[in-house]
């Protein structure tokens, strides 16, 4: 029987939402008793969603300032809790499983032991808490597809929030970190495929505490803009959460390891749940019928038609480009889907529509 502090953990993570945010299960809480001591736990229960100082928590539970800032410390080292300065003062937050803790464990791209151990347990809940509560059924998406902006056809109208530069321009913080899908595949022992694993990215204050404390890499926007060129390259699709305004993460998926995609996949109409807006238009006169377009395609919405010509499956389609930049040819542009809705503007706007769906 798990100590109580760890079920109380349970009622927490749920409440804190997300991608598998807590099932009473046994591998929920063999994870939870490897991830926290005991105390660590009692902390973590009390953090709220907005930040907070070690005095604050202090307060809120009746112990010293100083021991609560060393716990809280210790918990920011090991991506239990995230940390910035806000003003003048070092905050600290809660964070959900995903995107949060899960990532969080893995972005300096160590191997150990340990690291091995974690990776199997997240799976192992992960696979448990699909069969107690079965596949998520899709409803207002928390992520979505952004495209390569430079794909798009010329006279197809681009919002800000369709470029990724959009984004790197905004931030005066942009860390690189490991991709957590990809490198927990790996500790398990899993084919990663050859894709690159330093290319998921995190701006503003989520990238100062991931460079700081989970050894994220502080990059230039030139870099930043390398890397998503490096990932285009591979055939890794633009994910972030599903705003316009504010992004602090950008993760860059492949198909076989991306929790968010394997998930999707499962749907029979893929790109109608989850897409950035814009389909490949395929000019037959440039087309080779090379098929690499067939074999990048991450939903596999591409199949060789008529003419030796590939035909979209319009459905599955993401939107994400990856067909039209590996094209040598240029003979895929991408262009607006039509009547496609505008993405909520803010976290809040965000969480209204997820609420509004269910």
């Amino acid at each position: 029987m798990p100590a109580q502090v760890y079920r109380d953990m349970l009622d927490v993570m749920v409440k804190r939402g997300g991608p598998y945010s807590g099932a009473d299960i046994p591998e929920f809480y063999s994870l939870m008793e490897e991830l926290f001591t005991p105390e660590e736990a009692q902390i973590n229960n009390g953090l709220p969603r907005q930040p907070v100082t070690a005095a604050e928590v202090a307060t809120q539970t009746g112990r010293d300032e100083g021991e609560i800032r060393a716990l809280l410390e210790g918990m920011a080292d090991k991506g239990l809790c995230s940390t910035f300065v806000q003003g003048q003062q070092r905050v600290y937050q809660s964070v959900p499983f995903m995107p949060g803790l899960f990532e969080f464990q893995f972005m300096s791209g160590r191997v150990t032991e340990r690291y091995r151990k974690i990776a199997n347990l997240i799976y192992a809940y992960k696979k448990a808490y699909e069969a107690a509560k079965g596949t998520p059924k899709p409803g207002f998406p928390l992520t979505r597809v952004i495209t390569v902006d430079r794909k798009i056809r010329a006279g197809n109208r681009i919002h800000t929030y369709d470029q990724v530069a959009t984004y790197i321009d905004k931030y005066g913080t942009i860390g690189v970190g490991t991709c957590f899908c990809r490198h927990a595949a790996q500790l398990r022992g899993e084919d990663i495929h050859g894709m690159p694993l330093d290319v998921c990215m995190w701006f503003g204050e989520k990238a100062e505490y991931a460079v700081e404390r989970l050894g994220s890499r502080k990059v230039s926007k030139k870099e930043a803009l390398e890397v998503l060129n490096r990932a285009e390259e591979a055939g890794l699709l633009h994910m972030s959460r599903n705003t316009t305004e504010e992004i602090d993460f950008l993760c860059n998926c492949d198909r076989w390891h991306c929790d968010v995609v394997t998930q999707i996949l499962k749907h029979p109409k893929p790109g109608l749940v989850f897409n950035s807006g814009f389909r490949p238009n395929l000019d037959s006169e440039r087309c080779t019928g090379c098929g690499v377009c067939i074999d990048r395609c991450p939903p596999g919405a591409l199949k060789m038609g008529e003419g030796n010509v590939p035909a979209l499956d319009q459905d599955r389609c993401f939107g994400c480009a990856v067909c039209a930049s590996g094209c040598a040819e240029e003979a895929i542009a991408m262009e607006a889907r039509p009547d496609w809705p505008e993405p909520p503007k803010t976290v809040k706007d965000l969480i209204t529509a997820i609420k509004a769906a269910r």
